[in-house]
């Protein structure tokens, strides 16, 4: 990747929510899973996710901008423009130079009024580079490269990647295994873990980007999708579950949708609108829970009674005759 700015379309002045909708924009053209004919969609895809992950980090990107790393985010060379220094630094004290074959590489002559004999270049690039090495001051030994220099740089450990997984609400509820794709290409199958929630992170060890100190981790962030009839209630799942007056009245089994498919759930003759029934292990998988050792443990499902009217309230009426119910069910309101 040469330049961040350029892999996403961008100015240098971007803000971060263009540089965010920049590469939405970039990742939904490019995903593997939307490119299979085409592997150098992949490459362009880290590329832009790379770039993303340098310019959305504001002390990396404040780095780039003012030299310091380079686009993958390693620290560039501070000394890269010494390069012949030692020529430098021989024509800058009254004219010495190097002189082939001779000791240490330079004529046996003044430097600009001082003696080679009584000068000791390791004195000058001490106090240049920080002082002699140990090793220098337990031999003892001195001259040109006596000094200590400037330490390496640490080795780095690569940047870490985001990812953003949309996980649909059943999935999230009954612990389902996702199917994820890196910014390498490479599909893995991800485990949830039990209590999943919206905004719940996930890491990756080592499937960020490579670095001298190691390659940094995935970092996902997983979107719980909304369902348009249950709710999540902690560990628990709520639902309205409408039934017709008959069924209502008389009772009888009538059919109830969950996360792990329908089920028949049992009405009491008479039952109530607004009446909640449980339907035990059939709620959220708990945080508690271990994968891998027994069956994770779930919450409830809580189905409340809606009674529906029929639409023919004609047919109705003319069952009812003069029938009038002698029930006071607001008696407990003192009306």
């Amino acid at each position: 990747m040469s330049d961040p700015y350029r892999t996403l379309g961008l100015a240098r002045t971007a803000s971060e929510k263009e540089i965010k909708s920049a590469y939405r924009k970039l990742a939904k053209e490019l995903h593997p899973d939307r490119n299979t004919d085409n592997p150098k969609a992949a490459e362009k895809f880290s590329d832009a996710t790379k770039a993303y992950d340098l310019l959305s980090d504001s002390d990396k990107r404040a780095q780039f901008d003012r030299g310091e790393i380079d686009a993958e985010g390693n620290p560039l060379n501070p000394f890269g423009g010494m390069g012949g220094a030692g020529r430098g630094f021989g024509r800058g004290f009254g004219g010495a130079g190097p002189r082939p074959g001779g000791p240490g590489g330079y004529r046996d002559q003044e430097f600009g009024g001082f003696d080679s004999n009584d000068m000791d270049l390791g004195d000058l690039f001490e106090g240049l580079f920080g002082g002699r090495s140990k090793q220098n001051e337990s031999t003892g030994r001195r001259g040109f490269g006596g000094g200590r220099g400037a330490p390496p740089p640490p080795l780095k450990r690569g940047a870490d990647i985001q990812y953003r997984l949309a996980v649909p609400f059943v999935d999230a509820a009954s612990g389902r295994d996702q199917r994820i794709t890196l910014a390498d290409g490479k599909a893995i199958n991800l485990k949830l873990p039990g209590g999943v929630e919206d905004g719940t992170q996930m890491r990756l060890k080592d499937k960020g980007h490579k670095g001298s100190g190691g390659n940094g981790d995935g970092i996902v962030m997983v979107e719980i999708a909304a369902h348009p009839f249950f709710r999540r209630d902690g560990d628990n799942i709520r639902m309205d579950l409408p039934i017709t007056l008959n069924e209502a009245v008389n009772g009888g089994k009538v059919k109830c949708p969950t996360v792990d498919g329908p089920v028949m759930l049992t009405l009491k003759p008479g039952a109530n609108g607004g009446t909640v029934m449980r339907l035990s292990g059939k709620g959220w998988t708990k945080k508690s829970s271990n994968p891998g050792k027994g069956k994770p443990v779930r919450g409830d499902q809580l189905v409340t009674l809606e009674i529906q009217m029929p639409e023919d309230l004609d047919g109705l009426k003319e069952q009812l005759g003069d029938w009038n119910d002698p029930a006071t069910p607001r008696e407990k309101f003192g009306l």
